[in-house]
């Protein structure tokens, strides 16, 4: 059928640095518009300048980084599969992968409400909270994660099913539209003039807007019946073996990734939370707007993700390793300029969300520390990549180990006693100076193996 030749075209015959764009250039924008989205809580937060409900958002972010581990199982884990089976002409298996996908992460999300809300108070102390922040950080938590885990899941998800059939712009365009609903909502709900209700306003309009986008989808998915491969019919959900085996065996070792990263920022909010609702206010702004430069790497790998797993399952290496090489000229070239303009106008950023002299210094000598892992975070990315992208699991879960548990939680140990707060902001750099460096040797190796030979 004609979408199956588009389709066809995109991955196999259109010319590389165009197919990478296609793919990329409205992810990328999705991943910046989450990004805006990921800032509008922080900055209309803290337009209301009080440190505590400021706080409340950045002690909850562990939680919400959590549903990235069921997005990862799930959407990681079946658009694998679906642009692996794509290349190999196996479309019964292209639909049956998006179905298994959409129903696990239906039910992911609602068990992940029910045990968040069931417990409540030893998550709170999990998350660092301490008598002032805990009522913030609970009324936050009730509107994201008690009503919300099932529409953030699944919005991410179906985001992700569309990307792995080439549909970039439409999955784009759904989780894009629920980001400028939850800016347009945040003022409404957060500041005096509106609501009045904080942190807890920041949640309202992030729970409305994940709704939205999920509608969206439905409505796209509906609209396209009959001209796309991902099937959400409960006719086609089976637990069928060889596909579970497939989507957990790339799913798994991303979502046990995600987790370790979610570990990783519960440790670093518990050190930075002995410094004060200040130091916790400053560490969050910094990391936020830290979170530009690395959804820009996160929206290219993701970009050309598809575009490797459809050429390794159709045994044309040239392209893949094609693929891999512009996409990483291209985010090295953007991310080396960014890095240089963070660390240069570090204080002026942080100024813009908070007026407090004290916060402003002290979130500045933290971004000029997050930003330099940026160049070498994103080489990280682009070989997780292409390890999830071929269907090699454990290869992107010796990475997570390695920066997480190997590298990065015991650099927050030692420099932050050397250093007290400001080496905190150094372990991340530290870690993907070494993780690239690997990443570069893994990839030269790998592509010397027979799979990855021309005319394989």
């Amino acid at each position: 059928m004609d979408a199956d030749r588009q389709k066809t075209t995109l991955f196999e015959q259109t010319p590389v640095p165009q197919a990478v764009l296609a793919m990329s250039v409205p992810t990328v924008l999705s991943s910046l518009v989450m990004v805006l989205y990921n800032l509008a809580d922080t900055y209309f937060v803290g337009m209301l300048n009080d440190p505590i409900e400021n706080s409340a958002v950045t002690l909850a972010a562990p939680v919400l980084l959590a549903f990235n581990a069921v997005n990862n199982l799930f959407g990681v884990g079946s658009s694998s599969m679906m642009s692996r089976a794509l290349g190999s002409k196996d479309y019964d298996a292209v639909r049956r992968s998006s179905a298994f996908g959409f129903y696990c992460a239906l039910c992911s999300g609602v068990l992940f409400s029910l045990a968040c809300t069931v417990f409540r108070g030893p998550l709170l102390a999990l998350l660092g909270t301490d008598s002032a922040t805990a009522a913030a950080t609970g009324a936050y938590l009730r509107w994201t994660v008690s009503c919300g885990a099932a529409p953030a899941i699944l919005n991410v998800v179906l985001a992700y099913l569309l990307r792995a059939e080439g549909a970039s712009l439409h999955a784009s365009v759904g989780t894009m539209s629920g980001c400028a609903l939850n800016m347009l909502l945040d003022p409404i709900f957060i500041l005096p003039w509106g609501f009045g209700l904080g942190a807890s306003g920041a949640g309202l309009a992030t729970f409305l807007s994940n709704c939205a986008a999920c509608l969206y989808f439905f409505v796209l998915l509906y609209v396209r019946r009959g001209k796309t491969f991902v099937c959400v019919k409960p006719s086609m959900f089976r637990l069928d073996k060889r596909i579970a085996g497939q989507v957990c065996g790339v799913g798994v070792p991303a979502a046990i990734q995600n987790l370790l990263n979610v570990t990783g920022m519960t440790v670093l909010n518990n050190f930075t939370s002995v410094y004060g609702p200040g130091a916790v206010a400053a560490m969050g702004i910094a990391q936020k707007i830290g979170m530009i430069p690395m959804y820009i790497a996160l929206g290219l790998s993701q970009g050309m993700t598809p575009l490797i797993s459809y050429n390794y399952a159709a045994r044309n290496p040239r392209r893949l390793k094609d693929v891999l090489f512009f996409t990483e000229k291209l985010a090295l070239g953007f991310l080396g300029v960014m890095t240089v303009g963070y660390y240069l106008g570090s204080y002026w950023l942080i100024g813009l969300f908070m007026e407090n002299p004290e916060i402003v210094a002290c979130g500045g000598r933290l971004l000029r520390g997050l930003c330099l892992a940026q160049p070498f975070l994103c080489v990280d990315f682009m070989a997780v990549g292409v390890f999830q992208a071929c269907g090699m699991g454990r290869k992107a879960l010796v990475f997570a180990i390695l920066r997480k548990i190997v590298l990065e939680i015991p650099a927050l140990i030692v420099l932050n006693r050397l250093w007290p707060l400001y080496g905190l902001a150094y372990a991340q750099p530290l870690a993907e100076v070494v993780l690239a460096a690997a990443a570069v040797g893994v990839l030269a190796r790998m592509f010397r193996s027979p799979d990855f030979r021309e005319g394989t």
